[in-house]
């Protein structure tokens, strides 16, 4: 037990400190996606699907920014534990100019060629159709969404970790009004349905987008980042830094994404059943799971500043109870999601077999959580702030291209299997991984610290 839990009351303070409202942003946001299904779902499964389909794209996007955002985090740990603001900043510059590159590619996908993007998701004509009206105004989101999430992410870095809660609360109110509007056409408004979700959406991330860079380029104090730092000339050390370093978390967090779509391919073409069984699941699965993502990313800053100011045994001693706390969460989850899938069913207007298919995802979910909360603290917590990224990419592609897919595209379309057995074979990636990161964990092996803070060090000897 001395191995799996630190003796520091500090370290739990600080965990908390960190986890707490990253898990309340988390919950908030999924207040908010619950309420756009239950909205949506009142207009019948087909605009479920279509919603949920058209979010997988969606999706890529989003994980690709927290790929950027989360090699950016990796360095900007480190360098804030090292005291190196100027580093934070170049990082910080070079990671915001990356999404709004990718922005402008994603929003140019979604305007043109939004029926073609369903399509692979789908052969459904009306849910086609449905996810391209969505789509469309999306277009205009990845912008600035993708630009706050690399804010606030490093922010939280550098010990400003209330903003990104204060940001959910407020984008909270703003989508459930403005989807409430348009949805179904209040006060004097059209009533657009599926197209509604894409405005109140739009909204919400516009007022996220102000709040944010109002605070990072006039209110911040720790960072000082101004928008002149957004035209800062990026030396070429700290560009070789970010390749080694970061670079595999985007490719690692882009192919995962890429082959969850591919998971979400398999179950479109399923059925609407299985499509809209799999949007209830996936709400309920991140219900349950919040507060692993809170010591998700408390684990990856902790850990980065950790090994920043050169105390690699601790953070080795930090990431066991890390490993700890993640089985517990994982447990809770498991009977948190036994309980709550009676209510969850009941908010919506589904059909018997649709019940029944959640009803069996629900059971498989049941299993695999522990095993998606052990490789979620590993891989995007603690291995991740030790600085272990091209494991982890490894890790993240190896098993979901090499099994899940495989596996779920036989036993959901070749063999036709229950809906609980195609379920746990497109998630068995979690248990591979979760056992493969522990030993890796176990080795020390995955302790990295960036060569830029040596080099401060020295130059400041």
């Amino acid at each position: 037990m001395k191995r799996f839990f630190v003796k520091d009351k500090q370290f739990y303070l600080l965990v908390l400190s960190f986890a707490l409202p990253v898990a309340m942003q988390q919950m908030i946001n999924l207040g908010v996606n619950l309420a756009d299904q239950i909205m949506i779902g009142s207009f019948g499964e087909t605009q479920i699907s279509a919603c949920s389909l058209a979010n997988q794209f969606y999706f890529i996007y989003n994980i690709l920014c927290l790929g950027i955002s989360g090699g950016a985090c990796v360095l900007t740990a480190q360098y804030w534990g090292a005291g190196n603001a100027k580093r934070v900043k170049q990082t910080t510059t070079l990671a915001l100019w990356l999404a709004i590159g990718l922005s402008v590619l994603f929003s140019v996908l979604s305007l043109v060629c939004p029926e073609t993007i369903m399509s692979f998701y789908t052969t459904d004509a009306a849910v086609m159709a449905c996810g391209a009206k969505y789509l469309k105004i999306m277009a205009f989101v990845y912008l600035i969404h993708g630009t706050a999430i690399i804010a606030v992410s490093v922010l939280r870095t550098v010990g400003v970790i209330k903003l990104g809660l204060f940001i959910s609360v407020v984008s909270f109110f703003v989508n459930i009004f403005f989807n409430y509007v348009f949805i179904f056409g209040k006060f004097g408004f059209p009533r657009l349905e599926i197209a509604g979700a894409a405005v109140g959406t739009l909204i919400a991330r516009a007022v996220e987008f102000a709040i944010t860079f109002g605070y990072l380029m006039v209110v911040e104090k720790n960072l000082k980042y101004r928008l002149k730092d957004l035209f800062v000339k990026i030396d070429q050390a700290l560009m070789k830094e970010y390749i080694t370093i970061g670079s595999p978390v985007i490719v690692s967090d882009g192919l995962l994404t890429f082959g969850n779509n591919a998971l979400a391919m398999i179950m479109g073409h399923m059925g609407p059943s299985m499509v809209s069984a799999y949007a209830i699941c996936n709400v309920t699965v991140q219900i349950s799971t919040v507060f692993i993502n809170g010591i998700s990313a408390s684990s990856s800053v902790i850990t980065g500043n950790t090994i920043g100011k050169g105390e690699t045994e601790k953070a080795l001693n930090q990431g066991y109870t890390f490993f700890a706390l993640s089985v517990i969460v994982g447990i809770l989850g498991a009977g948190i999601i036994w309980i709550i899938n009676p209510l969850i069913i009941s908010f919506y207007n589904i059909t018997p077999e649709t019940v029944e298919v959640t009803n069996q995802l629900m059971s498989a979910v049941e299993l695999i959580v522990i095993f998606q909360c052990i490789q979620g603290v590993m891989t995007k917590g603690v291995l991740r702030g030790g600085g272990d990224t091209k494991f982890l990419m490894m890790a993240d592609i190896l098993f979901l291209w090499v099994a899940s897919i495989p596996l779920g595209f036989l036993t959901g379309l070749v063999w036709n299997m229950s809906p609980f057995i195609v379920y746990i074979c497109l998630r068995i990636d979690f248990v591979i991984k979760s056992v493969w990161c522990v030993h890796r964990l176990q080795s020390g092996k995955w302790i990295r610290k960036a060569k830029l803070i040596e080099e401060t060090k020295m130059a400041s000897a």
